[in-house]
């Protein structure tokens, strides 16, 4: 059965083939062509037999035939022993498919299913074990600074579901967002759905706040359609209603916030009179400058310098 999760997990891992790509090189080294096409592939990699097997998502990489490489990405909620049978006849059709060497990337919200999926897979003929390579919260990064999630939007997307019970997760978001603000709106605004709806409880209202403040240029028309869907409530919604003046105020605010987030999670001391000038700015050119330093600065004073 496909829930938001999952979606929200292929969603990221199809949306941006070469995002995925420096994911995947920063997770585990993979030798993925650097200048060459990267394009998503039919995910049925089924062969003339009675059997259908499709993967979650098939990816592509290289143009070359002798410097191709093929990536199946699977997003697993559970343990389930059938599936691992699964992914052996997906990695065997997929390199018969298109002729070249294809590994299995295995993407697991929690600890227990993530240290299950990268379990040796056995195939009886020696020397042939297969180890799938996983992404789950004991090796995604907790992504913090807005530079890093710029660097690497889909792992810093990753992490922001996969980390989605850690004590600092209104950082994680507050930074994922503020990196989304630097790629295409349309994108942006795909991603930022993808990891709302892959997110629960808590992780997924605080989302819903920052989407709603409208504060970036993606987030305009998302924060509509929850507002349309009935998500957004008390002063958010009042934003969003409100005339050109109150979404200027609502923008500002809520990037105020996010600073303010993000230097309580580094630990820095803010007096009362700091926060209140960090909530009184207005500018957004400013605050977005205070977003980016708040990520690596030791101090107020360098935040304000």
């Amino acid at each position: 059965m496909v829930t938001p999760l999952h979606e929200g997990l292929v969603g990221i891992t199809t949306l941006d083939p070469e995002h995925t790509a420096r994911m995947l090189r920063e997770l585990f080294g993979l030798p993925i062509p650097l200048t060459s096409e990267a394009k998503l592939v039919s995910c049925d990699l089924s062969e003339c037999v009675p059997a259908v097997y499709r993967a979650d998502a098939a990816l592509l990489y290289g143009d070359d035939a002798r410097h191709k490489l093929g990536v199946i990405a699977e997003v697993q909620l559970r343990e389930d022993r059938r599936k691992r049978e699964s992914w052996l006849a997906y990695i065997a059709n997929l390199r018969a498919r298109d002729h070249c060497p294809v590994c299995l990337v295995v993407i697991c919200p929690d600890r227990a299913t993530a240290r299950w999926a990268a379990l040796p897979i056995e195939t009886g003929h020696p020397g042939l074990t297969l180890t799938p390579l996983v992404i789950g919260p004991d090796n995604t990064p907790v992504i913090t600074d807005v530079a890093e999630a710029i660097g690497n939007i889909g792992l810093a997307a990753v992490s922001a579901i996969t980390h989605s019970g850690d004590p600092q997760v209104d950082a994680i978001l507050a930074t994922l967002t503020a990196a989304l603000d630097t790629i295409d709106p349309t994108m942006a605004q795909r991603y930022a759905e993808y990891v709302t709806v892959a997110l629960t409880g808590n992780a997924q209202k605080e989302m819903e706040r920052l989407m709603a403040t409208e504060t970036y240029l993606y987030q305009g028309e998302y924060a509509q359609s929850l507002k349309a869907a009935g998500k957004i409530e008390g002063k958010a919604e009042g934003k969003a209603e409100g005339k050109a003046e109150g979404k200027a105020e609502g923008k500002a605010e809520g990037e105020a916030e996010a600073v303010l987030v993000l230097l309580d999670f580094r630990g820095i001391v803010l007096s009362e009179p700091d926060r209140a000038r960090i909530m009184a700015t207005t500018d957004t050119t400013v605050l977005k400058r205070w977003i980016q330093r708040a990520s690596f600065v030791d101090s107020v004073e360098e935040l304000f310098a």
